[in-house]
């Protein structure tokens, strides 16, 4: 039921979103994006992109949501949202808000959530909502990142260090490939285009990457298994942990060719 009730528009291609809308007038509930993709390989919206969309969902009443589960809490403690400068109607988190155990939350404009059970008539519940570990443990998670500020600064410097590295080692062999990075969210396609769009992501040459993975593996570096997952820095990487990642990619990629 869920899938005959969805439709599918391109990302990064207001147009597509358009012509979907206007041709189902009327009956678009909610749009709903990733405002930075994670599972094309790590993709950032466009500015333009995301202000004609929240545009195109006032026009339409229709609820815009934003799917946070990867972003929230990571590339900012405001979310994607924060750094893009965009306010959805609704906002999804995943297991961030329960210090990486199972749970999830969502959450936006006051005449949306009155709608939620008990204040209203939609009923909403899980066998893990209100989990008190996961929620102990997802206070003390936020609460430290809200008394620590400067772990985005820190972040951002050791996320950018490590994009450096792979850059420098690609120049070395001369490749570009595309290296897409917000914030600690990372990933490097397989394809000297730009990829901004599932489109482009695909012209990725997975063969390679399947090699380039094990290649890495090899030398202690465990990548996600799939060229179409994004590479997260945390701060437990040290400098040395950024190093020794750095020189395996180097490696790999003169074994790979």
């Amino acid at each position: 039921g869920n899938a005959a009730d969805t439709l599918l528009a391109d990302y990064n291609d207001i147009e597509s979103v358009k012509k979907l809308v206007y041709a189902n007038k009327n009956n678009v509930a909610a749009i709903i994006i990733e405002p930075i993709a994670g599972n094309m390989g790590v993709v950032k919206a466009d500015e333009s992109f995301l202000v004609e969309l929240r545009n195109l969902c006032n026009e339409e009443n229709i609820v815009l949501i934003f799917d946070e589960v990867m972003t929230g809490f990571r590339v900012a403690a405001g979310g994607a949202q924060e750094i893009l400068g965009i306010k959805p109607d609704l906002t999804t988190f995943g297991k961030i808000i329960g210090g990486g155990l199972p749970v999830g939350a969502f959450g936006g404009k006051k005449e949306i959530m009155q709608m939620v059970a008990p204040a209203g008539p939609v009923y909403q519940a899980g066998t893990l909502s209100g989990n008190p570990l996961a929620m102990a443990a997802g206070y003390a998670a936020l609460s430290y990142i809200k008394e620590h500020p400067e772990i985005y600064v820190q972040l951002e410097k050791s996320s950018m260090y490590l994009e450096n590295g792979f850059k420098e080692n690609l120049k070395a062999i001369g490749k570009n490939y595309a290296m897409n990075r917000v914030g600690s969210m990372m990933c490097m396609f397989f394809t000297e285009e730009p990829v901004n769009d599932f489109k482009s992501a695909v012209k990725s040459d997975t063969t390679l990457y399947g090699k380039y993975f094990h290649e890495m593996l090899k030398r202690g570096i465990y990548l996600a298994p799939a060229q179409f997952e994004a590479l997260f820095v945390s701060t437990a990487h040290t400098k040395e942990d950024l190093d020794k990642t750095i020189e395996a990619h180097r490696e790999a990629l003169k074994v790979i060719g």
